[in-house]
């Protein structure tokens, strides 16, 4: 499960904490901002190939297939970010942030690759259109931060747009993946069934339903989550401008 604004903490540099913490060293900085700008430019060409491909087409149906491959690429390259999070160079949970980088690859390449009959979903440009606006922020945040000279409009963006964008970006996921069911069902696709030497069955289906219904208790977690975050850093900003 995504959190686009759902990627809520991924790799997240604290505005306000109660004491200094140390910060990852001069390498581990420029390695990060590097990082950061890669991403933040990869999401952009997706951003930028979807209004090409919107204005190319005149309509929004299958704009999927214009920005597929950086989709799969920048996407995967999240994953980059549970290392970040295990060698400690970013103070993030490492559970946490794997869970939604994770539950994001997973959407890309076990349902909307796997499934080519859902690319043509409006859901699938839902997600994508939730999660490429999301990214541009996250990432752009991220690179001031460590550069030590972050402007409010993005601080703000960051801690404001996930209001819409979250709750958009996780319609398309549920959408998608509902479209995919029968699809699934009817091919078998990565199911195992018995009888098999390993003695072992597995019902890709059944999968993909309880995915969509752990949905249900980690949205709002992760929601108010965000909604906590919010309230804590934009009114501490707002305290130290009255100042």
């Amino acid at each position: 499960m995504s959190a686009p604004a759902m990627g809520t903490t991924k790799t997240a540099h604290s505005d306000v904490a109660p004491k200094k913490k140390r910060g990852p060293g001069a390498l581990a900085t420029a390695y990060l901002v590097i990082y950061n700008v890669v991403m933040t430019a990869g999401w952009l060409v997706i951003a930028v190939g979807l209004v090409r491909a919107y204005l190319a087409r005149g309509s929004y149906h299958g704009l999927y297939y214009s920005i597929e491959k950086p989709l799969k690429f920048f996407q995967t390259g999240a994953l980059l970010e549970v290392l970040h999070c295990a060698v400690g160079i970013v103070p993030s949970s490492v559970v946490l942030t794997g869970f939604q980088v994770l539950s994001r690859v997973f959407l890309t390449w076990a349902v909307t690759h796997s499934v080519r009959e859902v690319q043509n979903e409006d859901s699938v440009l839902l997600f994508v259109s939730a999660w490429t606006i999301t990214e541009i922020i996250r990432y752009s945040f991220y690179t001031f931060s460590l550069l030590n000279h972050l402007p409010y409009l993005i601080k703000w963006a960051r801690y404001t747009f996930f209001l819409v964008l979250y709750p958009m970006g996780v319609t398309g996921e549920l959408l998608t993946v509902y479209a995919a069911l029968p699809y699934v069902q009817k091919t078998g696709l990565y199911s195992v069934t018995l009888p098999n030497k390993y003695n072992f069955s597995f019902d890709y289906h059944t999968f993909l339903i309880l995915t969509m219904v752990s949905y249900i208790p980690l949205f709002p977690q992760l929601y108010f989550h965000m909604m906590r975050q919010r309230k804590k850093v934009l009114c501490h900003v707002e305290e130290y401008k009255k100042e």
